[in-house]
């Protein structure tokens, strides 16, 4: 044991106990949630964050059809300069919905932990940017399509159903890990924890579509 101290040696335990939060929420959320639990918000909640954002701009992108009017580069540089900003705002204004409904059923998370767990919990949905990315670079236009051409080649197709099916499994296994995270941060039952996590995104979406709804009102023309 000196001789480890003096050569610089971790302990096999030290190795095996320490955490490293990118690596291990994917399989051990609880562990790692609970060691971010007394950390402030880092500069890594902030990228995971924008990347979850530009991630969900790309996906809107696709909905609306965004490739028959817009070049890729178009279409990646709007996600990488708007989509960031919206990934960043929308994780403290989510954090504050959950915080309040945490508190609501008896939870004690802080906000910095909320966003600990939208953050690092939304991982996987963020690890999905690459794969956006890299399916833009070979089909081109046609990855934020949601109707493909008649002519588009087999290759392409079967590239972008692959690339589909990744982002939605990555983005239900986000849900697992944000689920479990409020689970562990707020001291509730796995299903309490789900159920506070569907109240909250159902708000977010409502008061989402309140604000659309009211920019169209006021819009100059309407």
């Amino acid at each position: 044991m000196m001789l480890e101290s003096i050569l610089g040696i971790e302990p096999e335990t030290a190795r095996e106990q320490r955490i490293r939060p990118l690596q291990d929420v994917w399989l051990r959320p609880r562990r790692v949630f609970r060691e971010l639990a007394a950390q402030p918000i880092g500069r890594i909640d902030f990228l995971l964050g924008a990347a979850q954002g530009m991630v969900s701009w790309l996906a809107l992108s696709r909905t609306q059809n965004a490739g028959a009017t817009a070049g890729v580069a178009e279409i990646l540089g709007k996600g990488l300069c708007i989509g960031s900003l919206f990934g960043i705002v929308s994780m403290y204004m989510m954090a504050e919905v959950y915080t309040r409904l945490g508190k609501r059923v008896g939870g004690a998370a802080t906000r910095s932990q909320v966003i600990h767990v939208l953050a690092y919990g939304g991982l996987p949905m963020a690890m999905s940017l690459g794969i956006w990315v890299l399916a833009a670079l070979l089909a081109g236009e046609a990855t934020f399509m949601q109707e493909q051409r008649p002519d588009v080649e087999s290759f392409v197709a079967l590239l972008l159903r692959a690339q589909f099916i990744a982002y939605v499994l990555l983005l239900i296994w986000s849900v697992v890990l944000q689920v479990m995270g409020f689970s562990e941060m707020q001291a509730l039952a796995t299903r309490k924890a789900f159920g506070v996590w569907v109240l909250g995104q159902l708000i977010v979406l409502l008061a989402a579509l309140f604000l659309a709804v009211l920019v169209a009102t006021l819009s100059p023309g309407t």
